[in-house]
């Protein structure tokens, strides 16, 4: 007897069917094992053919173009917060290394002045106006002899004398003396000045040249200089050396008016060939025996002065500075002080 089997499963199977997808019967193989109650009642969730559930649909991955839109709109909004919250800061930390490179210019200059100061001989420092000042550099100061031979007689004018120093030996050190400190052809030894009329380096009154430096003998070194006979005596028989290559220092802000203006450092020439002035003159150009350097641009000369404060008898002095400089690109500007002892003991 055959009997024959329907291979349709009708699309309302249960009453739970698909309709959508289960318009038409599937067609398939006899089942391997008999059918669950679960799957009669909804028969579209199984392949018959291959005897297990159908794999649903795989969805394709991706995002809109208004997805994109709102993410770019909402960063935009975060970008836009952050920047005014990290503004302020960021304009700190430039204002504060634009100030602070103000500050180190400033600073440099002045202790570059202060060093030229503290060496200047007693009783020359003087100052022109507010933005000029002016002073006798030295090289190095020794003793001299005071009685015996080789003493410095202050009763006539004389040629020689001896230095209470080897030319080169320091302390019992082999050329212990720098080069730039000993004592060398055409330097000035002064004596004993205390920036008065009689006793004035600027009046030519005290200094004579050095011709040359003898030998070094049982510690004593001659020093043979143009015939001149000193005014006064040392109470402590000592003498400072004006080097030959700078006999007059002045430091001059120009123009005195601008406030964009820059700080020179002038060295004058020969003292024999070029006399002292009795007054500050503080060349800025560079012409015959003044050589000029700039220390520093963007200076405010109407905020820079130079101060002198001492008599020409006082044993202490003080100079004071006050350095304006400015930024070309801000506008802000930096103003700093510094005062520098001086010694006008002689």
């Amino acid at each position: 007897m055959r009997v024959a089997f329907d291979t349709r499963i009708p699309a309302y199977a249960e009453g739970l069917g698909d309709s959508a997808h289960c318009t038409t019967a599937r067609r398939f193989a006899r089942p391997k094992q008999p059918l669950s109650p679960r799957i009669m009642r909804n028969p579209c969730t199984y392949d018959t053919t291959h005897n297990r559930k159908a794999r649903p649909a795989q969805r394709q991955l991706g995002f809109t173009m208004i997805e994109l839109i709102m993410v770019i709109v909402i960063m935009g909004a975060i970008g836009g917060m952050v920047s005014v919250f990290m503004k302020s800061p960021i304009d700190a930390y430039f204002d504060s290394a634009r100030r602070a490179a103000l500050t180190d210019v400033a600073d440099t200059v002045a202790r570059r002045m202060a060093r030229d100061i503290q060496r200047a001989l007693p009783n020359s420092i003087r100052t022109s106006g507010t933005n000029c000042l002016e002073f006798i550099p030295t090289k190095s100061g020794w003793r001299y002899r005071t009685s015996g031979t080789g003493s410095l007689d202050f009763t006539a004018a004389i040629s020689s004398f001896n230095m209470l120093a080897s030319k080169t030996d320091f302390a019992g050190v082999t050329d212990g003396i720098p080069t730039e400190q000993r004592i060398a052809q055409d330097d000035l030894i002064v004596i004993y000045n205390l920036g008065i009329p009689g006793s004035d380096a600027y009046r030519s009154e005290n200094w004579s040249k050095v011709t040359s430096v003898g030998t070094t003998a049982a510690s004593e070194t001659p020093i043979n200089i143009d015939a001149f006979k000193f005014p006064l005596e040392s109470g402590t028989g000592r003498f400072q050396v004006i080097p030959s290559t700078e006999k007059l220092v002045s430091y001059v802000c120009s123009p005195a008016a601008s406030t964009n203006a820059s700080l020179y450092r002038t060295v004058s020439g020969d003292a024999t060939t070029n006399p002292y002035s009795t007054t500050a003159g503080c060349p800025v150009s560079t012409s015959g025996a003044v050589v000029a350097s700039v220390l520093a641009t963007n200076v405010d000369c109407t905020g820079t002065t130079f101060n002198y404060s001492g008599s020409d008898l006082a044993r202490n002095a003080i100079v004071s500075m006050v350095l304006k400089v400015t930024d070309s690109s801000s506008g802000e500007s930096v103003s700093l002080q510094h005062d520098v002892h001086v010694s006008n003991t002689p």
